[in-house]
């Protein structure tokens, strides 16, 4: 082969990645906004389990992709570890569909994929259109890549030299090796298995038993990246990576035995389809489902044995929740959904924390216990550091391939962390209250603690609903919500007017007087900081009716 057959089998190879990647990111882009309900169905039943694992491999083109957003939901506690074991199961049967895909010869039609992808990609205003259009380009210059590389392949396939390095790979454990580290680079088996496939298609006279046996090493070769990801992950998340390496190395070890030692299984296969590159795509196919079976009735106890090579350790007890740390953010998932659904955790965690402040707060008002208010200075202080770190990462994901949907959800998530900060500011104002009025020995009348006690009540029950509405996304609590603000606003206009009748009275101290007004400013509007969390579940036209509904009545 000359030079320019290099260059071309080089490029090819270029392409035919690149359209991978191509197709993969925007299936993805496309996919991330169902992804996490898609994800959230696999439920404890391991059939659903795999079935899904199935779909969303097949959806992404990449059973890498599936499997780390697997390692990041368990990570973030959506998903239990035979959940996630059954997804892996799936995803393994999912990636065999781009094999079977580019067995079939639809080469030729590679320049027009590629064409009609370009239009809608460039020409369409309607996102959807735009992110199919990708897609379609990426499918086409796939199969250019694979059109490229046919004629140099076929020429040097007929090299004696080329020949006889092929001869190298008839040892099965040298074959299988070449799988495993190709795939590690490449970190896809989507790719590796496609590449192989396209040598076949192209002629290359690769022996199937070779073949065979890089098939394995494919296998084994993905979890790598599975691994790599779960390493800053929990330790369910890396019990999810050892099976998934676990499993692609017992069955390569299993089925290779039965190939070394049965080798009519392969003529089985040579005899039932007739084209090589459909017995290679096919091999792939059943092997997966063959060990996905092997696997599938043992799930329970599969589970319980990586739970006893990977225990938990007395550290993962350890409540972190008011640490000055971020626990689900710390890194940025690659994946918008994983990202989005940690940055969603992380939300919920300073949510949590600042909540408790203000209940604490406000214990340490009516007991005057300064010891309480110096805690919740301290807690104010870990919600001021964890907002401005995480509001760092929100700014960092806005380089991720994010959906139109996904863009708006992260636009939401600013304002959040706002809100959710502001109810910590109102808790550290109340804390303050606390030692001014122990310090100057203020009192208050029967009347004046009665009412306010009912506004922490009110308080204390919206933030309440307000995390439990934003943690699930239910929006059924909003009316329950509003009703309970409007409560807010009704008695804090009340007890204003009562404060004023005390004044002339003199029933009541004029600095006490001064505190009382402004726990009342401060529980009201902590009450619509609460409010305003609650109401972000909203679809955006929704949302922004709301706001203006809100503006009027003020």
């Amino acid at each position: 082969m000359d030079l320019a057959g290099i260059v071309l089998v080089v490029g090819g190879l270029g392409l035919f990645l690149f359209g991978m990647k191509i197709m993969s990111g925007g299936l993805q882009t496309i996919a991330g906004d169902r992804l996490h309900s898609i994800l959230q169905k696999a439920t404890s039943n391991r059939f659903l389990a795999v079935f899904v694992g199935i779909l969303v491999t097949v959806g992404l083109n990449s059973s890498t992709a599936s499997t780390v957003m697997t390692v990041g939901f368990v990570n973030s506690g959506m998903m239990n570890l035979s959940q996630a074991i059954g997804i892996i199961l799936g995803a393994n049967v999912g990636t065999t569909f781009s094999a079977q895909l580019v067995a079939f010869r639809i080469d030729a039609y590679a320049p027009v994929f590629i064409f009609i992808g370009v239009i809608m990609h460039l020409f369409f205003k309607k996102k959807l259109v735009k992110n199919i259009g990708y897609v379609v380009l990426g499918f086409g210059v796939l199969f250019f890549g694979i059109t490229t590389m046919g004629g140099p392949l076929r020429d040097l396939g007929r090299l004696p030299e080329f020949q006889e390095f092929l001869t190298t790979f008839t040892n099965p454990l040298l074959a299988l090796l070449a799988g495993f580290l190709f795939t590690a680079v490449v970190q896809s088996s989507t790719a590796t298995t496609g590449i192989l496939v396209a040598m076949y298609l192209s002629g290359v006279p690769i022996p199937f038993e070779t073949g065979a046996f890089i098939i394995l090493g494919t296998n084994i070769g993905t979890s790598l990246t599975t691994m790599i990801a779960s390493i800053p992950a929990n330790r369910d998340s890396k019990r999810a990576a050892l099976f998934h390496i676990t499993f692609d190395v017992i069955g390569s070890i299993v089925f290779g035995t039965l190939i070394f030692f049965v080798p009519q299984i392969l003529l089985w296969f040579q005899n039932t389809w007739y084209e090589p590159a459909r017995q290679i795509a096919m091999f792939h196919t059943l092997y997966n489902f063959a060990t996905m079976f092997l696997i599938l009735p043992f799930t329970p106890y599969v589970a319980k044995l990586m739970e006893r090579i990977i225990p938990v350790k007395t550290s993962d007890d350890v409540d972190k929740t008011y640490e000055k740390e971020l626990i689900f953010i710390d890194r940025i998932a690659p994946t918008p959904t994983i990202a989005l659904t940690n940055a969603h955790q992380e939300l919920c965690r300073i949510h949590t924390i600042a909540n408790e402040t203000l209940a604490m707060s406000l214990k340490a008002f009516f007991a005057k216990n300064t010891e309480k208010a110096e805690k919740v200075f301290k807690n104010e202080k870990t919600i001021n550091w964890l907002t401005r770190k995480t509001s760092a990462k929100l700014v960092k994901m806005n380089t991720l391939a994010l959906s139109p949907t996904e863009n708006k959800r992260l636009g939401k998530m600013f304002r959040v962390l706002y809100d959710i900060e502001r109810i910590g500011d109102h808790a550290e104002n109340i804390a303050e209250y606390t030692v001014l009025v122990y310090e100057n020995e203020l009192e208050f009348s029967e009347s004046a603690i009665t009412e306010l006690k009912e506004l922490c009540m009110l308080v204390n029950e919206l933030t309440s609903l307000s995390l439990q509405a934003f943690e699930n996304q239910d929006g059924s609590l909003l009316e329950r919500i509003e009703v309970l603000e409007d409560k807010m606003n009704e008695l804090a206009e009340a007890f204003t007017e009562s404060h004023v009748d005390r004044l002339t009275s003199e029933s009541c101290e004029p600095r006490s007087g001064v505190v009382f007004t402004d726990m009342i400013i401060d529980l009201e509007r902590a009450a619509d900081h609460a409010n305003d969390i609650a109401a972000s579940v909203l679809p955006g036209n929704k949302l922004n009716k709301r706001y203006k509904k809100k503006r009027k009545k003020q």
